[in-house]
C-alpha cells in the first residue's frame, strides 16, 4: 500500500504546483502591467524581457497541469521545465537589478551607449519630434532600497526555490 499513498502525492502535488506556478506568473505579470499603465511607468527592453519568462511558465505550469493530471508520469519533467524557467528568470532580472546599481554594463539600446540610428529616425529627430527612451540603467520606482527588477529577482527566486520543493516531493515512478 505505500506505492498507493506515493501514487497519490506525486498525483497531488505535482499538478497543483503547476497550476499554483501558472497562477503566480499570471500575477506577476498583471502587477507589471498595473505599474505600467496605472503607475505610468513604462517598461525598458530588459523588463519586457523579464516578462517573457513568466508568459513561458502560465502557459507551461496551464498546460502541464492538464498533462500532468493525465500523465503523471511526465511530471517531474513538467516541473523541472518550469524551475529552469523560473531560473532563468532569476537571473535576467538580477542581471537588469545589476544594471540599475551600475555593477555591471547593460544592452548598448538602453542604457545610452552608442546605438545604430535608421534614417528615418534621424529624420523624425531633425524635424523636432520628441524622442523618450526608457533607460534600463536607471531605476524607474524604488521600495525599500530595492527596484522592480530587485523585487522580480526575489520573487522569480522563491518561485524557483518553491517549484524545486514540489519537485522533490515528487518521486521517481518505479
Amino acid at each position: 500500500m505505500a506505492w498507493q499513498s506515493r501514487y497519490k502525492l506525486v498525483k497531488q502535488t505535482a499538478p497543483l504546483w503547476l497550476l499554483w506556478a501558472a497562477g503566480l506568473s499570471g500575477l506577476m505579470l498583471v502587477i507589471a502591467h498595473a505599474f505600467e499603465t496605472f503607475g505610468h511607468l513604462p517598461p525598458c527592453e530588459l523588463c519586457l524581457a523579464q516578462r517573457e519568462g513568466y508568459w513561458t511558465d502560465l502557459y507551461a505550469g496551464l498546460i502541464g497541469y492538464g498533462v500532468a493530471r493525465w500523465r503523471v508520469s511526465l511530471s517531474r519533467l513538467l516541473l523541472g521545465l518550469v524551475a529552469l524557467v523560473f531560473a532563468v528568470e532569476t537571473v535576467m532580472a538580477a542581471y537588469h537589478a545589476g544594471v540599475e546599481w551600475t555593477w555591471w554594463p547593460g544592452p548598448v539600446a538602453c542604457t545610452g551607449g552608442h546605438a545604430a540610428v535608421t534614417a528615418a529616425q534621424m529624420s523624425a529627430l531633425v524635424s523636432g519630434a520628441k524622442v523618450h527612451m526608457v533607460r534600463c540603467d536607471q531605476a524607474a520606482w524604488r521600495l525599500l532600497g530595492l527596484s522592480m527588477a530587485g523585487w522580480n529577482a526575489l520573487a522569480a527566486l522563491a518561485l524557483t526555490i518553491a517549484t524545486l520543493v514540489a519537485l522533490r516531493r515528487v518521486k521517481r515512478p518505479r
